[in-house]
């Protein structure tokens, strides 16, 4: 009995790691939001596949796990890394009652590394990642984290900055970080980061609380040191003064 829980990264095909890629091609089952497997489809032929839309994730997870202690090879796909915002916590709580079964949880690229690598060196010094959703975290405690991380002079990344309904989630937050910071400080958009038609755009934080995202998007929003250089963003980690 074998389930893997893989990070599958951004997407493209390139950017999955051996590792991830070996797991799938082990695997009878392969699980994941409709999505994902649309992007693995060249390595699913010939497999089962448990497919279902968001917000079926517990559904999704339970069918992997069963199908596991069943006795086939599963593998659960999650975008970027399978612990970071991924299904890994999700199907370790579910394969709870059933310590004999293997679990393997394959590390992939996450938006956060991917969208940096497009627009520079932003993540040099100490950042946090939030994912600006409040489906599954309420929005005061979102607020105390960004409040507080601003006030620490951490870069940001923030995931899930926008959806159909929360519309103006992006531009409160850049209220609360601009109590903090600069509205000057550079920050940076990467949409589809790792995809077919990938864009990217840097802007200060000023004109960040204006402008409007979607949930492809993943947002950087550098701290006191951040800086452009030839229109790439970077923050030093202090090297040169050595």
């Amino acid at each position: 009995m074998k389930l893997y829980v893989v990070g599958i990264g951004p997407g493209e095909m390139a950017q999955m790691t051996p590792r991830a890629a070996k797991a799938i091609a082990e695997s009878d089952v392969v699980a994941g939001y409709t999505l994902y497997l649309e992007l693995l489809s060249p390595l699913l032929e010939q497999k089962e596949q448990i497919s279902t839309a968001m917000k079926g994730e517990v559904e999704r997870c339970r069918a992997a796990v069963q199908a596991a202690v069943s006795g086939k090879t599963v593998s659960v796909v999650s975008s970027g890394d399978a612990g970071v915002y991924g299904m890994a916590g999700l199907v370790l709580e579910l394969a709870e009652p059933y310590p004999e079964l293997e679990i393997e949880v394959i590390p992939g690229v996450t938006a956060a590394t991917a969208s940096a690598a497009v627009l520079g060196a932003p993540l040099g010094h100490d950042f946090a990642v939030i994912s600006l959703s409040d489906l599954l975290t309420e929005w005061p405690l979102i607020e105390r984290r960004l409040r507080l991380c601003s006030q620490a002079d951490m870069i940001l990344c923030l995931y899930n900055p926008c959806s159909k309904k929360r519309t103006d989630h992006l531009s409160k937050a850049c209220g609360i970080i601009l109590e903090h910071r600069d509205a000057e400080t550079p920050c940076g958009i990467v949409r589809c980061a790792g995809r077919p038609g990938e864009s990217s755009r840097v802007l200060t934080l000023g004109a960040l609380a204006e402008t409007q995202v979607d949930m492809f998007t993943t947002v950087l929003i550098g701290n006191s040191s951040t800086k452009l250089l030839n229109g790439r963003l970077v923050t030093p980690r202090g090297y040169k003064g050595l």
